[in-house]
């Protein structure tokens, strides 16, 4: 059933999304009481991130099943995954389990492309593809793998996977100059 109505900006999809944002300092309070040291509040940390990425995928779908795609959904979901992941990259590095320079590489990145997506959402949409989809995920899986308290040499597993991450990061923001570059080279208004 199709209506003209707008969508209402109070559904729950968009509920589901100021949840997340509103989760993100819960979490960081948790790293911070566990300062990467107590195994229990690791744990909690590692548990409420995995929650709270889980819930970026339920808000998506709620939003594209139920017809329920708002504006403010389109704004407040990237404010959300932008705040939980650079919450956690900013932390592990304060801790010293992450090297600063791959944290900044990363949020540079994720707050440039998101800068530039949303400068351009009156002309025109720039979903995420599959690469993009694919570094949320790694970045997810490895901010996931270097919370929880592994045992030597599990740890290390969790760099590796962040690396991964990073070089994936960087590949889809190049990917993403690109399109911005054609985008800008094919507006018929263009002077030279």
């Amino acid at each position: 059933m199709t209506t003209d109505q707008p969508v209402s900006p109070w559904n729950i999809a968009n509920v589901v999304t100021v949840a997340r944002i509103f989760l993100v300092p819960v979490f960081a309070v948790f790293v911070v009481l566990s300062e990467m040291e107590h195994t229990g509040w690791r744990i909690a940390a590692c548990a409420l991130f995995i929650f709270i990425s889980a819930t970026d995928f339920v808000d998506g779908w709620l939003a594209r099943s139920r017809g329920l795609v708002t504006d403010f959904g389109k704004l407040a979901d990237p404010i959300a995954d932008k705040a939980l992941i650079g919450t956690a990259l900013v932390l592990l590095s304060y801790y010293g389990d992450l090297a600063w320079w791959v944290t900044i590489v990363i949020l540079i990145r994720e707050l440039g492309i998101t800068a530039w997506r949303m400068a351009i959402r009156t002309r025109t949409v720039v979903a995420a593809d599959r690469g993009g989809k694919l570094k949320t995920v790694l970045q997810i899986t490895a901010v996931s793998w270097m919370l929880f308290p592994w045992p030597d040499p599990f740890d290390l597993v969790g760099v590796w996977l962040m690396y991964a991450a990073l070089l994936l990061t960087v590949l889809t923001g190049m990917d993403y100059l690109w399109k911005a570059f054609k985008l800008r080279e094919s507006e018929p208004n263009r002077t030279s």
